[in-house]
């Protein structure tokens, strides 16, 4: 599951449609997924690393974080994986960059910076970010690189994927805007 989602997203970048508002095929493919994940932490309860493995429980971590359609869900994940990660079943960073998700789409400042966006300029930068100062300490609680480093990396990154900023930078803030009253984030 995890890599039909690593390829349509790599198919949508090279064609610039990535950033055109949240493409149907990538929903469809995320919400298929997130059903499919439900299912197995209804029977099973959050995925461990001991379980099914550092792959397993990566590919699960971005199943969770690209179901942004299903808000109760992410919220549920976020719960069960900050136990997992108190328990040390999982890296501390998944729930952390899962909280940053879940606040970016509520329209609440991001703890650890990890939700990056093009601005109007064509350069990737953090969400806003609460108690910014501070960032760089919480992101070292949970594994993360200072945030420079991961901004610089996950630009330079994109830039050779082919990614490019959306054409039209006000349409996708007010799609991305009207997708989260839609779905019931705001």
């Amino acid at each position: 599951m995890a890599e039909a989602d690593r390829r349509l997203r790599q198919q949508l970048a090279l064609s610039g449609e990535l950033f055109a508002g949240y493409h149907p095929d990538m929903r469809v493919l995320h919400e298929t997924n997130a059903r499919e994940l439900e299912l197995a932490v209804d029977d099973e309860g959050w995925p461990s690393n001991a379980e099914i493995g550092e792959d397993g429980t990566e590919a699960a971590f971005l199943i969770a974080l690209h179901a942004i359609s299903r808000p109760s869900f992410q919220r549920r994940c976020l719960t069960l994986m900050k136990s997992a990660a108190n328990r040390g079943d999982i890296p501390a960073r998944h729930p952390a960059i899962l909280e940053d998700r879940i606040r970016a789409f509520e329209g609440r400042p991001q703890l650890y910076g990890t939700q990056l966006d093009w601005d109007d300029d064509g350069h990737l930068i953090p969400l806003p970010i609460e108690n910014e100062e501070a960032v760089d300490s919480r992101r070292a609680k949970v594994g993360l690189p200072p945030l420079a480093a991961t901004v610089a990396e996950t630009e330079a990154k994109a830039r050779r994927e082919g990614e490019h900023p959306p054409a039209e930078w006000l349409h996708r803030q007010q799609a991305m805007a009207d997708f989260a009253h839609e779905i019931g984030w705001r």
